[in-house]
């Protein structure tokens, strides 16, 4: 099929949901019905094209984010298939960098999920205009109505049903189509490949008048002509309503609501035409802004192939074949296999080896990427996830993605001579790869330390080492990522003076140092007035202060949340020097940590616990023993969902106890949510296990 050249005719488009709402296996029908695939891929054989990677295959979950391209009705569809498992968060984060937009699943039982809500505030983040699609409907304790409400409720969104289901669970039968007021009927045989289109029967006339009454008031209260027409009580045309429709999905003033069972194959084909008629092409969006570092200005790229070249790298990927594969989405002008482009994140210049269009782990080698296309790139070693693309006459640097810290890690060490230099090449390749990744080395004792977003996170990890890498490794207990915070403000003076003979070293500065909102990290303020520290040697306090930051003075842990206002000092015009003020800014803050006292901080997760209603005094027992919080407790058919913010130092080995209070009929998910403080007790035991671990 040719590729469309027509930039209107373009949809990046992702799909997300909590896990196990089907994002898989609706992509694996959107393969199927627009021809791109001729066999439909199930997730519980481990057959789906998307879940490529062995380890998703084994699990039934997603892992890694897969793109593919396909076409339908002459509109080229860019998907990306994301994790619904928090542990990878990061791989939706950033595939929504670069989407147009999206699609939320949602679990027609299950409903608002936390990891639904999570990805839906993540597209709000990154104003990614959304339709909806309420999957399962056929299975027992499907609730439609009941979602819609929920989506409202809990997300604040305008939701506004563009389809109603024809019966529900065992019953459900297909959808009327509010635009075209019709009735869509699916086939149970064969696999539901075949629509029949009705006139709506004669008993579900009114709900579907009133439906579509509903639906034509919700979106005219967003269209000066359509509100005018509603009250006239004249009725709008069908392109009317598409319009207007799509107007206010772009804008993000409306979420247009679909329904099906993906699984039977009903709904998908729906939703593709809601893909092409309600989300945005790349010239419907605002262009894309950038920073010119040489003249500290704004840059606007408008989405055109004759546009100077913008792009995004936005996912790395090792491979055993090509080496490092570099997914990208062009903003503006055309990458070329061949040419020089300039790396404007690190100022780099890179040729372009190969260019591809993905699909899954499955490449089609192209000449060149246009205006509002995604592909993926050979050739860009020194390229890292968030890297701006650009050309060297026109050099742009676009906003960069940005990823949480991570709140575990464990110790891995090399179980043979043979495996130390591979597991340091493979470590590496996999940090370059993964950004909520991270490798360090305990200087101290020796380990390398493996830190990632979650137990499933590092597991994978320890098994990719192993298959990709033939890299076997020994695993340490999980270790909670905690940080050091002070409690109190203060003012300090430091003086660093040193003579030796010859030229010494001066510094001296008075500064504040007070605790700042949570996530800041280090706050630095300059109040020098009357040139007393030059601007040269401002910066290597800064440095000297982030340099002790990492290593705090309560229990070397890394320090955050803290702001330090420099408002005096002094300089000697021999001695002093960028060392001397560095050495001055990292004792001194030091000092002044100390004087405010020091609080260790750990990660508060958000747990959602669902489990039989006869379970629920032990599941609230059991998150009390963990100093857990509950936060809310609702009932949802025959079960309790119950929420509570838990200490993650807690929550090790949790699916096991969960399992066992609740007969194997309990659940739960967990995500991070925020750094609190330890108790003092607790505290000073992790202080001292610390301090006794390092003098054995």
């Amino acid at each position: 099929m040719s590729r469309a050249r027509d930039i209107t005719k373009i949809r990046n488009i992702g799909i997300m949901a909590h896990i196990d709402a089907g994002k898989t296996t609706v992509t694996e029908r959107i393969l199927f019905f627009t021809g791109k695939s001729h066999k439909i891929g199930e997730v519980d054989n481990g057959e789906a094209t998307m879940d490529w990677m062995i380890q998703e295959q084994e699990r039934g979950i997603t892992i890694t984010s897969a793109a593919t391209t396909t076409y339908w009705k002459d509109h080229r569809v860019n998907i990306i298939d994301t994790p619904g498992h928090v542990d990878f968060t990061a791989e939706v984060e950033q595939s929504l960098r670069v989407l147009d937009g999206g699609v939320v699943l949602f679990c027609a039982v299950g409903g608002v999920q936390p990891q639904s809500e999570t990805v839906w505030r993540q597209a709000e983040k990154y104003r990614v205009p959304r339709i909806a699609f309420v999957n399962k409907m056929d299975r027992t304790g499907a609730d439609f109505e009941g979602v819609v409400e929920e989506i409202k409720k809990e997300l604040g969104a305008n939701a506004v049903p563009v389809v109603i289901p024809i019966g529900e669970e065992a019953c459900f039968q297909g959808l009327i189509d509010l635009v075209d007021m019709k009735a869509v009927y699916y086939d149970d045989t064969p696999k539901g490949a075949v629509i029949r289109e009705e006139e709506i029967p004669e008993e579900l006339l009114p709900k579907a008048r009133q439906a579509k009454e509903q639906m034509i008031e919700r979106i005219s209260e967003q269209d000066d002509r359509l509100m005018e027409q509603f009250l006239n009580e004249e009725t709008p045309a069908r392109e009317d309503v598409v319009r207007a429709i799509r107007t206010a999905t772009i804008e993000g003033r409306f979420i247009p609501v679909l329904c099906g069972a993906a699984f039977k194959n009903k709904g998908v084909r729906r939703l593709l035409d809601a893909i092409v008629d309600y989300l945005p092409s790349p010239s419907d969006l605002p262009p894309v802004i950038g920073a010119c570092r040489k003249e500290n200005k704004d840059i606007v790229r408008n989405p055109s192939d004759d546009a100077p070249l913008a792009a995004l790298a936005f996912k790395v990927q090792t491979d055993k074949h090509m080496g490092k594969l570099t997914y990208v989405r062009v903003y503006s002008g055309m990458l070329r296999a061949g040419e020089f482009v300039l790396n404007s994140s690190r100022q780099k210049k890179q040729r372009i080896g190969r260019l591809f269009e993905m699909h899954a782990n499955h490449r089609e080698a192209v000449e060149e990427i246009h205006a509002g296309e995604v592909g993926a790139v050979v050739g860009l070693a020194d390229t890292r996830t968030g890297d701006t693309i650009c050309s060297s006459e026109h050099p742009i640097v676009l906003d960069s993605i940005e990823f949480p810290s991570p709140v575990i890690g464990v110790s891995v060490a090399p179980t043979s001579r043979e495996d130390r230099d591979k597991l340091a090449k493979a470590l590496h390749r996999l940090a370059e790869e993964d950004p909520t990744f991270v490798v360090r080395s305990n200087i101290e004792t020796g380990e390398v330390i493996i830190s990632g977003m979650g137990e499933l996170h590092l597991e994978i990890i320890v098994d990719r080492l192993r298959r990709e890498f033939n890299v076997e490794a020994a695993v340490g207990t999980p270790q909670v990522a905690y940080r050091e915070t002070i409690i109190g403000s203060i003012d300090h003076e430091y003086r660093h003076v040193k003579q030796t003979g010859g030229r010494g070293q001066y510094a001296h500065m008075m500064f504040r140092i007070e605790p700042s909102e949570p996530s800041a990290g280090l706050q630095f303020e300059d109040k020098i007035k009357g040139g007393k520290i030059s601007r040269q040697y401002l910066r290597a306090i800064e440095r000297g202060i982030i340099g002790a930051m990492a290593k705090g003075p309560y229990a070397g842990f890394p320090m955050v949340d803290i702001k330090v206002i420099v408002y005096d000092g002094s300089m000697h015009e021999v001695d002093s020097s960028d060392q001397a003020f560095h050495t001055c800014g990292a004792n001194g803050f030091r000092e002044a940590c100390k004087k405010a006292g020091l609080q260790l901080l750990e990660p508060a997760m958000s747990v959602e616990v669902t489990a039989p209603e006869d379970c629920t005094g032990a599941v609230t027992g059991s998150l009390a023993g963990k100093r857990g919080k509950i936060i809310a407790m609702d009932t949802k058919g025959n079960a309790t969902v119950l929420r509570a913010l838990v200490p993650l130092a807690e929550m090790f080995g949790y699916a096991s106890e969960l399992r066992n209070i609740t007969s194997g009929r309990g659940n739960f998910t967990m995500h991070f949510e925020h750094y609190e403080a330890v108790p003092y007790v607790l505290s000073e035991e992790i202080v001292a296990a610390r301090r006794e671990a390092k003098s054995g």
